[in-house]
């Protein structure tokens, strides 16, 4: 008789010490748990041996983009049921406890006796291979060289354009949208990303002339609308092959080829400043904690005194203790390879060590669960579509990662902040208007 969700409940509650939230379906098409919830589908008795020869976030993360594992029903509220119990999203003690936990429960035998239980059920066989889509580069040797970072670059972005304009819509910035109000209802994507576009622009005071570097610029949609609405002559730099291609199209497109010049380039390897003003829209999240002093100076070198830099940046929450923070692995093998966040006052701090004086910090994480959805129901509205251009493991990655995120910055696990800083002169004259808000001289 077909038993095996009822005896994944059973060893699950007597390890969590309380029953699972959710309903379970096991390959064997059995189930068992609270009624009138989402599903956790484990499609195939794979998945327990994937969590047994990697326990934890890897684990399941591997089974969950190979397909062996699932939600059905709404998959926000599936996530938001598991967080806590499958994705580990606390801090440094939390970690710590949980450790302390695992380490107790070797010598349970009671817990020893589930993991048998756990490997019955898993049947026998060597560990599954990882996902194709999961990163494959080396995993020693410094972090963010230039070579590497290339490398951690490709991996997110040159995934293909088709792909992007698929999930971003027509506006091609992959970064937090500026929303009117939570009550989005006649809002569109599109004019929400204007909108931050646009903010970000008065942010730094553009005028006709002036010179602009959007440092990790996409497909071009900044620089674009810089030089279009606000007559600048822009350098957008990225790593990637892929956008660069995209976004001299459209430059060329727009006829502003005597206007916006697309670089493939690094941060540290622009040299023919000064200029008037720098943006970085969702770039510093890849520069890494021990190469962020030198991103901070190397950008206060490049502005004219008197410059402005607007940093646009993911922040996470402090830890008790720094120095356990440490990547979500679905997220460093999957998504973003050497990806780092760093809390908004450690941001501030280095930008303040560089040399510039921080004028303004605004924070807009509700904007980014607002957009997060917007793009996962463009996902799932082309489904099909975003298969067939890159894969099956691709596309549920891609689904997991941003409804988690979406949850995350819902929950003030994670935040998103819009730095303004100034390359102030020694004679103290900012530039700044009185009243800055008002995003005006």
């Amino acid at each position: 008789m077909p038993d095996a969700a009822q005896r994944l409940a059973a060893l699950a509650e007597e390890v969590l010490g309380a029953p699972l939230p959710i309903r379970i379906r096991a390959w064997d098409h059995s189930e068992t748990g609270p009624p009138h919830t989402p599903v956790l589908v484990l499609r195939h008795r794979r998945a327990l041996r994937r969590l047994l020869w990697k326990p934890g976030e890897l684990g399941l993360a591997r089974a969950w983009v190979a397909g062996d594992l699932d939600i059905e029903g709404d998959l926000y509220e599936g996530l938001d049921l598991l967080a806590g119990l499958l994705w580990e999203r606390g801090g440094g003690a939390q970690r710590r406890s949980r450790a302390a936990a695992a380490l107790k429960a070797l010598r349970d035998p009671a817990l020893r006796s589930a993991v048998r239980t756990l490997a019955g059920l898993a049947g026998p066989g060597l560990p599954p291979p990882p996902p194709r889509e999961e990163a494959r580069r080396a995993r020693r040797g410094p972090l963010h060289t230039l070579r590497r970072d290339k490398e951690a670059i490709s991996h997110h972005y040159d995934v293909g354009n088709d792909f992007y304009e698929l999930v971003l819509g027509p506006s091609m910035v992959y970064s937090c949208a500026y929303w009117e109000s939570t009550a989005t209802d006649g809002a569109t994507l599109e004019d929400a990303q204007g909108a931050k576009l646009d903010l970000v622009c008065r942010k730094l005071a553009l005028q006709p002339g002036q010179r602009l570097l959007d440092v990790g610029c996409g497909w071009g949609s900044m620089v674009l609308h810089a030089a279009r609405e606000y007559g600048v002559r822009a350098v957008g730099i990225t790593l990637s092959q892929e956008q660069a291609a995209y976004a001299r199209k459209r430059v060329a497109d727009a006829g502003l080829t005597d206007k916006v010049e697309i670089r493939v380039q690094d941060y540290r390897e622009v040299t023919d400043g000064p200029y008037d003003a720098i943006s970085s829209i969702g770039m510093a999240e890849h520069v890494g904690s021990a190469r962020y002093a030198e991103y901070a100076a190397d950008l206060h070198a490049l502005l004219k005194p008197g410059g402005r830099l607007l940093n646009h940046q993911i922040a996470r929450r402090p830890e008790p203790d720094e120095e356990a923070y440490h990547v979500d692995e679905f997220i460093d093998r999957y998504v973003f390879p050497d990806g780092e966040l760093a809390p908004i006052g450690r941001t501030v701090t280095q930008l303040e060590e560089a040399g510039f004086e921080v004028r303004d910090v605004e924070a807009i994480r509700e904007h980014y669960a607002l957009t997060l959805r917007r793009w996962v129901a463009n996902l799932e509205a082309h489904w099909k579509q975003v298969v067939r251009l890159t894969s099956p493991g691709r596309a549920r990655v891609w689904r997991l990662y941003m409804a988690a995120s979406a949850l995350s910055f819902e929950r003030n696990r994670i935040g998103v902040n819009q730095v303004l800083a100034v390359r102030t002169p020694d004679d103290g004259a900012s530039g700044m208007p009185l009243r800055a808000r008002d995003w005006r001289g």
